[in-house]
Formats: structure tokens, sequence, C-alpha cells
């Protein structure tokens, strides 16, 4: 029945031109090919996909099909026949679907299991999450997206302390980097070689993401990890071979660690990016103790730093790390009460991003007067704050400490209900309305999307821990309706943009640079292609933007409706 309903679909679309899909053919797509798996009509189900008279079909609806997909392979009940098949099906679907919406379905899937489940997810989802990355343009952001969902979940996993756990590997923290590693190298290479000709500064903007990746890696799991003993199977230690990787990217991408420990804490400029330029002694400090111990004790890597420096000089330079790493040492044994003095610190109240970071982590330790710090802290960086990449990170921590209040016994108020709505109304707004520049902002509408479809994703209608479902109504008000004005009018002002472009291309023939003027300024000389790619790459912005937006709307619509009819239900 479900094959057959899922064919009398497929043939109404057929004769339908790819712009004349409806919403409705989508969801009753969706429908009948969960239903085709549930029932097990899995090679029926192959051969509808690959089907070349479905192509534009399943490029625009199948990417549906990956979630209920996954769920099977997560369970253990399929034989190794059926799992193969479910295999390919997945790797088809990677091939043919839109990869824009693949992307966000996937890191969607990613942030779902919990537990023992997400070694799982890694494993299965990290290789055709890869595949539609490199499918796309703007790859600076999608992998920047990419690997700050993959940490954020593999943070969530205990670092094994003894060579028993790391052999054993419960939970899977080994496996998991090991596939992050092989995630990430074809990115690194791509910096090196520049193979795909990026804009310049596409290219500086990936490597910002890979190197922001390896500080976050630095710190954790490496600073926790335990490794075992040099002279005994070193070479069969995942954590040992994650943390020689991670030093190998750094100097892949221009960051050679010999340079990053010896200039760290001086004057002279070490980063080639704003966010990690200002204040670079307090920001980096945990990971830099955690690189400076790699080296030093672990001795990875150190046979590429000079052999001249006495033990008593390496000492000396190592003490402030080494006063760092007992610091932290004490944070986790001691618990709150040694975190308090911290936060009476006025200059750490100063640090704009890696410090706000290392504070999310000790958060939970903290009693409630600590946790109303915590809040006018967030609070106070978002409205003073005139970047858009830290307000992003910022955002993110908002999203964490909601995620760790939700799942714990008794709910943290401070990140739920009332106290939670007045931190969200600096969030989920736009600075200028419908006017704002949304390519200037796009790192904290993105970030400021993604909480909002987090938490309609966790917080049901009915419970409403977090006030969203309350302040739904003010929220499409003030940030989605003025978004969806706003991406209306950049979009044709950037289509308008690229139409004059293209005219004075013909005119300017013979010259070999050209002008254009964006949003009321002059973008820099240069060749009209390379105008053309930079109004592309914002262009391509702005539908990143676009499918997020459309993705909250349908998941809020969703949850709307199954309240309603539950209600029903019980009158």
């Amino acid at each position: 029945m479900a094959v057959e309903e899922l064919q009398s679909i497929i043939k109404r679309c057929q004769i339908l031109g790819e712009q004349d899909f409806k919403e409705e053919d989508f969801g009753l797509f969706q429908l009948a090919g969960q239903k085709c798996i549930e029932e097990g009509h899995i090679d029926q189900l192959l051969e509808i996909i690959q089907n070349e008279k479905n192509k534009v079909i399943i490029k625009n609806m199948g990417w549906n099909l990956v979630g209920p997909v996954v769920r099977c392979l997560l369970r253990n009940d399929k034989d190794d026949d059926e799992r193969k098949v479910y295999f390919v099906m997945l790797d088809l679907l990677v091939q043919l679907c839109n990869p824009k919406e693949l992307l966000l379905g996937l890191l969607e899937l990613i942030e779902e299991p919990s537990g023992k489940q997400i070694s799982q997810i890694f494993l299965i989802l990290l290789q055709p999450l890869q595949t539609v990355i490199q499918k796309l343009h703007n790859k600076a952001y999608s992998v920047g997206l990419a690997l700050s969902t993959l940490w954020s979940q593999l943070s969530l996993l205990p670092v094994p302390y003894s060579k028993e756990q790391i052999q054993t590997d419960d939970y899977g923290l080994c496996q998991c980097c090991k596939a992050l590693i092989e995630f990430t190298k074809p990115f690194v290479e791509e910096v090196i070689d520049d193979k795909e000709n990026l804009l310049e500064d596409e290219n500086e903007k990936l490597k910002d993401e890979l190197l922001k990746f390896c500080f976050k890696s630095l710190k954790c799991p490496l600073l926790m990890a335990q490794f075992l003993e040099q002279c005994e199977e070193a070479g069969n230690d995942p954590l040992r071979y994650f943390a020689s990787e991670i030093i190998g990217f750094l100097s892949a991408i221009g960051h050679p660690f010999s340079k990053m420990i010896f200039n760290h804490g001086r004057k002279k400029r070490t980063w080639d990016y704003l966010e990690f330029e200002e204040e670079e002694d307090k920001q980096l400090a945990d990971s830099m103790a955690s690189l400076a111990y790699l080296v030093f004790v672990q001795g990875i890597s150190i046979d590429q730093l000079p052999m001249v420096l006495s033990p008593l000089y390496l000492l000396q330079f190592n003490m402030g790390h080494i006063e760092d790493l007992l610091e932290n040492g004490l944070l986790r044994i001691e618990g709150q009460q040694s975190t308090l003095p911290v936060l009476r610190n006025k200059s750490f109240l100063t640090v704009p991003q890696v410090n706000n970071y290392l504070c999310s982590l000790y958060i939970n330790k903290l009693d409630s007067q600590g946790n109303i710090r915590y809040l006018v802290y967030f609070k106070c960086l978002l409205n003073t704050s005139n970047h858009s990449g830290v307000e992003a990170f910022i955002i993110q921590n908002i999203k964490n400490q909601i995620d760790i209040s939700l799942k714990r016994t008794h709910n943290n108020k401070w990140f739920t209900g009332p106290q939670l709505i007045s931190l969200l109304d600096l969030v989920l707004f736009l600075p200028e309305g419908a006017e704002t520049d949304l390519l200037q902002n796009s790192d904290r509408i993105m970030a400021s999307l993604n909480l909002l479809r987090y938490l309609v994703i966790k917080d049901n209608e009915n419970d409403n821990q977090t006030g969203l479902w309350t302040e739904l109504g003010k929220i499409e008000n003030n940030f989605l309706k003025p978004l969806h004005t706003g991406l209306n009018m950049s979009k044709a002002h950037y289509e308008a943009e690229i139409k004059n472009s293209q005219e004075n291309t013909q005119v300017q023939k013979t010259k070999d640079l050209c002008s254009i003027t964006v949003g009321g300024e002059d973008l820099p000389n240069m060749p009209p292609e390379m105008q053309l790619k930079v109004l592309h790459s914002a262009l391509f912005t702005f539908d990143l933007i676009e499918s997020v937006l459309a993705r909250v709307e349908e998941l809020i619509e969703i949850k709307t409706k199954s309240t309603s009819e539950e209600n029903i239900g019980i009158k």
C-alpha cells in the first residue's frame, strides 16, 4: 500500500515542472517514503530513487528520507544485507539531493542523539556530510557550521582516563576523534592547494574556521586526555594520534605550533584574524597550555623545535602554562567555590570570546548567585558587542546553557521561563528591522535561527519550559517577518548588482579592472569576474539563511498543529 501511494505521488509530480511542486507534494512524498521504510519495502524504494525519471523529484524532495534511513541504521534489528541496502540508499540521496537542504538535515540529525548514540551517528554521517559540503560553493561557512556542531557533540562524550577505557572506548570518543580527522583533512588540503580557486577572502575565512576548530580541540578533549606511555603502544593511542594531527593541521594552514608557542603572550601579532588578536593572552590560555603540554611533556612533534633551548629556559618559559593547568585542575577538583573568584575578576569579564566559552564549562557548578551573574554577563556582551562573529559565539553559549538546564532534574530558572525570555529578546530581533545589513550580520542571524530551531525542537508547546511558545507572536513580529522582508530586499538588490556588473563587463571588455557599489560602499577594484564571484557569494549566504528560516517556520507549524490535534483529542 505504501509503495503504491508513493508511486502515485511520483507519477503526479513527474508531469509538473520543478517550480510547480507544492508544499503538499513534499509532505505527501515524505509520509509515503517513511511508510515504505517502516513497512520494510526498501528494495522498491531503492528502485524508485535509482529511476532516472525521478531525478528531479528526488533532488527536491528526497532529503526528507535521510532522517528515516539514518534512524533505521541506528537500530540494531537489521541484518547485514538490509544495512547494506540502507547505506546504498543513503549514498544515493547524498549524491542526488539538494546539498543546501542536506547540510541542514544532516546537522539536525547529528544534534539529535545523546550518550553512546553520538558516536554511532558520527560514524554513519561524517562521510556523507563531507560529500555534501564539498558540493557547496561557500565552503568556509558550511565547514565552520559543521565543525562547530560536531565538536559540540564530541564534547558531550566522557574522555577515557585509563588504558582499559581507551581500548574499550565504550562511548566511542576515540573512534569519533579519528573520524573527525578524516572529515577535516580534505578542507585542510584545500586551503593548502587552493584547488577550487577560492577568493582570497574566502580562503582566509576557511583557515579561520579550521583554526578555531583546532583550538577548540586542544581545549576539549585534549586538555583532559590521558595518553598511553610513549614506550608502550604509543603508536596505537588514538588520542595521541588526534593530538598529532591537530598540531599538523595548525602548521598546514600557516600557523606552525613552534611560532605560536613562543609568540604567545608577546606584543608581536600572532594571528591574522581579529577574533584571535585581541587580548590574546587571556583568550587562548587553556588551548596554548594544552599545546605546550602536548609538545613538551608528551613529546608530540617536539623534533620540530630548535634543539638549542636549555631545559631551564623551557621551564621558565612554560611557568605560565603550568600555572594555567594547575588552576584548571583546582577548578575541576574544588567545584563551585573556586569559580566565584574568577567571576569577580573584572579583567575576566572583558574577554569577548574564548573566556566566554571557558566560563560556560563551569556554570553548571555555580549556585544561583553565580548564574545571575552569568546571565547579566551575556546581556552585557550582547548589548555592547559590535562584532557579528562574537555575538554568534555568545548565542551559541546561550544555547548550550539552555540545553544543560533542560537536561537537569531540577531546571535552572535562570535559563528557562521569564529570565530566559528577557535574554531571547536581545537575541531574536534585527537591530534595524528589515533594513538590517543581513550580510554584515549573517553570523549572528544564523546563530539566532539555530537557537530558535533548537528551542522549537526541544520544548513542546504544552510544556513550554523555555517560555518560547508564549512569546511566539512577538518573535514572529520582531524577527521572522522582518527577516523575510530583509531577505527579499537584499536578494533583489544583489541580483540587480549582478545584472549591472554583467552589463558593465560587456562595456569594459578592454579594461582590466572595474568598480562596483553595494549598499552605498564601493567594493575594491578587481577584475569583473572577481566582482561577480563576490556578489554570488553574498547571494549564497542569503539562500542559506532563507533555507534555515524556512525550516524553523516548518518546525513551528508542525509543533503547533500537533499540539492542537492533541488538545482536540483530549476534549
